[in-house]
């Protein structure tokens, strides 16, 4: 008997992506957060949008995606409070903590956690981590402060790089830039998100400690192992 042929990234994230619609609240508006992962969660969300209001996206890619499949899609400041946000990570540690922003949506999807009870993450097990830091810390900032925090974090024994696209700094859906830092180990998340955010010009650090997950659906070879923090 032959072995079975283990699922490629790809299809991991589509298993998590259609696991996480058993965490959508029928009646109500959903949050939808940004990447490879969210767009396999936002193509099975189409199969009952009819069952939902509409949703609010962490990015003007998401956005394009819901709307193209017929969903509603309302700014933020339409909605009081959201049962649930669901949105991949680029890490997710034992607690829940996550580190996120590779794809540069990191201070929206930060924003549209802030409104929900619940953030359910999806994610294939390469972002399990024991510590955050291994991948590349996003953090958004101000332009005219860029080469100032990238200094900061010089002096932490980080090296902080600015993030380009086609040879030009990436211009987030804020207008800001991005840099990405390496050589971090965040052993205490909260103390960090809460140290660096209060650096001038920084926007949004990548690290979701205070806007943790809830629940993670990890795609494993073995299916989709449910974590609750």
């Amino acid at each position: 008997m032959t072995a079975p042929t283990p699922l490629t990234q790809d299809q991991l994230k589509t298993l998590v992506g259609q696991a996480a619609l058993q965490y959508v609240v029928p009646g109500e508006i959903v949050g939808v957060g940004t990447g490879s992962t969210v767009n396999k969660f936002i193509d099975a969300l189409a199969s009952m949008k009819h069952e939902i209001k509409g949703a609010v996206s962490s990015s003007v890619a998401s956005t394009e995606r819901l709307k193209a499949l017929g969903i509603t899609v309302f700014d933020a400041n339409e909605v009081d409070s959201l049962a649930v946000y669901i949105d991949g990570a680029d890490e997710i540690d034992g607690n829940g903590y996550m580190v996120k922003g590779g794809g540069a949506a990191l201070t929206r999807e930060k924003i549209v956690a802030a409104l929900a009870k619940r953030f359910i993450c999806i994610a294939d097990e390469s972002k399990l981590v024991s510590s955050l830091g291994a991948f590349p810390l996003p953090v958004e900032v101000i332009p005219m402060a860029a080469r100032h925090i990238a200094r900061r974090f010089q002096a932490r024994g980080a090296e902080a790089t600015l993030r380009l696209q086609d040879g030009v700094p990436l211009v987030t859906d804020n207008g800001q830039h991005i840099l990405d830092v390496r050589g971090l180990t965040i052993t205490d998340p909260l103390a960090f998100e809460a140290e660096i955010n209060q650096w001038p010009g920084v926007v949004t650090v990548g690290v979701f400690a205070h806007q943790k997950a809830s629940v993670c659906l990890l795609g494993t070879a073995a299916g989709v192992k449910t974590l609750v923090y």
